[in-house]
């Protein structure tokens, strides 16, 4: 199985208004309330597409409570460590006449460092029966930037492949752990390799010097589609998986399925450019859609074959 930890679990209230705008009073279309956080948002695309997954983490006071009961409502097998603080709450604006929305994240709960033992020895549990971990999100308040590398490690040294999705120290520090694979998206990157991306050309350094800095595999999430460095067979190869042109609703979460859909490609064994076309589709389908993590399972077959991918050869890289 498939284990997802998210440090700061959220419940995730998603309001759809038409034309919003700044200091206007508005009613709200829709409202959709979900189990949020990076990794459980993970742990929802790998649901869907019937891989066996676990999600993990912190949950706190009242939205800790009504967190795990939104996973249980969804049949996503989950496993938290209950901590004293409050669980955060997250708040985004869905206008679809514009594609846009506005995210306000609560910062967190504190976090004390007898949880976060409770947190290691959970994991040490239910990675004995997982193939990967993924680790997915921020930081709750008083976490040292260096727990994932730590957790990182201490999975590798045990047998266990791991999976890194965060950004600035947290991800720097867990890359120079040597992850199996790190998938941020283009922000993120930028911010790691200290440089903004415009050309195929900055994306290709920013995969070897993302792989360089430690992560075996890399796969960066950008408008277009995304981005990866797959090492297997002693060769290293690179891609760039263009996504068919849709209509968007909400990018929420996009990456988040992104990540998932590559994962089960490559979790069922599938080629590298299946896994990247299968993992873009699935990416393209979340954004017709409100909610992080959710997405149409026949719509993201029917945009597979929209999805190009292209390996780039050493002498494009020139």
């Amino acid at each position: 199985m498939i284990v997802t930890v998210t440090l700061n679990a959220a419940i995730d209230r998603t309001l759809t208004v038409p034309n919003f705008q700044l200091g206007h009073r508005h009613r709200a279309s829709q409202g959709l309330t979900l189990a949020g956080g990076k990794g459980i948002n993970v742990a929802r695309a790998l649901k869907r597409l019937d891989v066996p997954v676990v999600a993990t983490g912190l949950a706190g006071g009242r939205t800790g409570t009504r967190i795990i009961e939104e996973l249980t409502s969804e049949a996503i097998l989950n496993d938290f460590v209950r901590i004293g603080d409050e669980s955060r709450t997250s708040t985004a604006v869905v206008d679809p006449t514009n594609a846009s929305y506005t995210e306000i994240n609560e910062w967190g709960p504190a976090v004390t460092a007898e949880e976060l033992e409770m947190l290691f020895e959970k994991l040490y549990y239910l990675s004995r029966g997982a193939s990967m971990v993924v680790f997915a999100g921020s930081l709750p308040r008083d976490v040292e930037a260096d727990f994932y590398a730590e957790a990182i490690r201490d999975l590798t040294r045990r047998g266990v492949q791991c999976v890194l999705d965060s950004e600035g120290e947290p991800l720097r520090l867990g890359v120079d752990a040597e992850p199996a694979l790190v998938s941020p998206n283009q922000r993120e990157a930028e911010a790691l390799v200290g440089q903004e991306f415009s050309e195929d050309e900055d994306y290709l350094m920013a995969l070897d010097a993302i792989a360089e800095l430690g992560a075996r595999n890399v796969l960066i999430s950008d408008p277009s589609g995304c981005y990866a460095l797959v090492r297997e067979d002693r060769q290293t190869r690179r891609f760039h998986a263009v996504a068919p042109r849709v209509e968007p609703v909400s990018g929420v979460g996009a990456g988040d399925v992104l990540l998932a859909g590559y994962l089960a490609a490559r979790f069922s064994e599938q080629p590298v450019d299946d896994a990247l076309r299968a993992a873009v589709a699935a990416a393209t389908a979340s954004t017709l859609e409100v909610g992080a993590g959710r997405f149409d399972l026949k719509e993201a077959a029917r945009l597979q074959g929209g999805v190009d991918v292209r390996e780039l050869e050493l002498a494009e890289l020139d």
